[in-house]
């Protein structure tokens, strides 16, 4: 395993850096180019879907984490509230008892992946809070918390994808242990088109469309951005949504990028400031989709999904006393309540509060598994968010 340790760039950037020297680098690239450049043999990533049976998977952290900076593409993607406290707080630290309760039940989550027989893998621990710098902006750094958002892994290939949250641009370093000892093993590596993050991309003058009002975005078409978190995968089929954070050069440069094998499929959103497709849309099984009905038109869904069970999503149930940091302090919507995650076909990781939405996939033929994560909403997201599905027992093929 390749060693790493932290310390910063120019002016404070946190990096990950292995104690080899470029020379020892060449030589363990040399060792496993058989490995690397054989056509059968097999990787440690391969995952196709949302719902084939996971074998491998990365869990964020919350070591680290500070409160991301209130650039205009935070405080228009989160709760007003929470908009607010962002444009107060950001760049300070995370409270240590709020971290401490988020963990805990993160924990958990750890316990029951790997209780299901997956192995378990964690990014390396980086420092947020010092202040970098390109030629043209500043700022502080985010967290780890949720990998999701960062990467698309489609079949051997892992794309680092050009998120649109300045604090957000060095954090895919903590992860380049852990891929370059997959690429030593045999993936694919692929980084898209690191984007300048410009003034001119954002519009700072930005307000919220009344609801049934034509959709506009925080961010225009000027450079190649997009989060993973905007898409799902189905096979041969993978399907996205325009966001705050995602913009149609940032698809147009996927569709292209991925082989003919792929079809990119857009599903409208109705959510006036819509960031990442999993709180409105889960492929949770063949022919089997959760669906966000206060975000998405059931009667706009690609024609694709005619033969597919249409599971509505039941309004979410109230969190419970216990939950105060999610109360007040989640980064998310309530809908967060669909961000589930497939172990496999049949068993759902779910949300402990959410007991009406595990009656509504019992009767589809589920087996929910509940766990208690609401104390992770302030760090962004919940099951899907916090995780990165490296291996899926599987093969590639259509379900259409």
């Amino acid at each position: 395993m390749v060693q790493t340790a932290l310390v910063t760039l120019g002016r404070g950037v946190p990096r990950l850096v292995a104690p080899h020297s470029f020379a020892e680098m060449e030589t363990l690239i040399q060792n496993k180019s058989e490995i690397a450049g054989s056509e059968t043999q097999s990787t440690p990533v391969s995952s196709f879907n949302e719902w084939d049976p996971l074998e491998e998977i990365i869990v964020g952290r919350l070591e680290g984490a500070t409160i991301p900076p209130g650039h205009v593409t935070v405080t228009y993607n989160v709760p007003k509230p929470v908009g607010q406290l962002v444009k107060l707080f950001g760049g300070m630290r995370y409270p240590e008892w709020m971290k401490s309760a988020a963990q805990r039940q993160l924990n958990e989550l750890i316990r029951v992946l790997e209780g299901e027989g997956v192995k378990v893998q964690r990014p390396d621990i980086v420092d947020f809070k010092p202040r970098f710098a390109s030629p043209d902006w500043s700022s502080r750094g985010f967290c780890i918390a949720c990998p999701r958002d960062g990467f698309l892994v489609v079949g051997d290939e892992i794309i680092e994808t050009p998120m649109a949250w300045r604090s957000r641009y060095f954090e895919t370093f903590a992860y380049r242990r852990l891929f370059y000892e997959y690429f030593q093993q045999g993936a694919r590596w692929t980084v898209a088109p690191r984007p300048q993050l410009l003034d001119s991309l954002y519009d700072f003058d930005f307000e919220l469309p009344a609801y049934g009002q034509p959709l506009h975005y925080v961010i225009n078409e000027s450079e190649i951005v997009f989060d993973a978190a905007d898409l799902v995968r189905a096979g041969k089929h993978i399907f996205y949504q325009r966001s705050n954070v995602t913009n149609q050069a940032g698809i147009e440069w996927l569709r292209r990028h991925l082989s003919k094998d792929y079809q990119l499929v857009e599903i409208e959103s109705m959510c006036v400031d819509p960031m990442h497709i999993d709180s409105s849309v889960s492929l949770l099984a063949p022919g089997k989709v959760l669906i966000n009905p206060e975000y998405i038109d059931v009667a706009k869904l690609p024609r694709l999904f005619r033969s597919w069970d249409i599971i509505i999503a039941p309004e979410p149930d109230p969190l419970s006393s216990s939950d105060i940091m999610a109360r007040f302090f989640s980064m998310c919507s309530k809908w967060i309540s669909v961000n589930v995650l497939s172990i496999d076909e049949r068993r759902v990781i779910v949300e402990k509060t959410q007991v009406g939405l595990q009656r509504k996939l019992r009767e589809y033929g589920f087996e929910p598994i509940p766990v208690a994560f609401a104390n992770f909403l302030p760090f962004g997201g919940a099951f899907h968010c916090a995780t990165l599905d490296i291996r899926r027992r599987g093969e590639l093929q259509s379900y259409f």
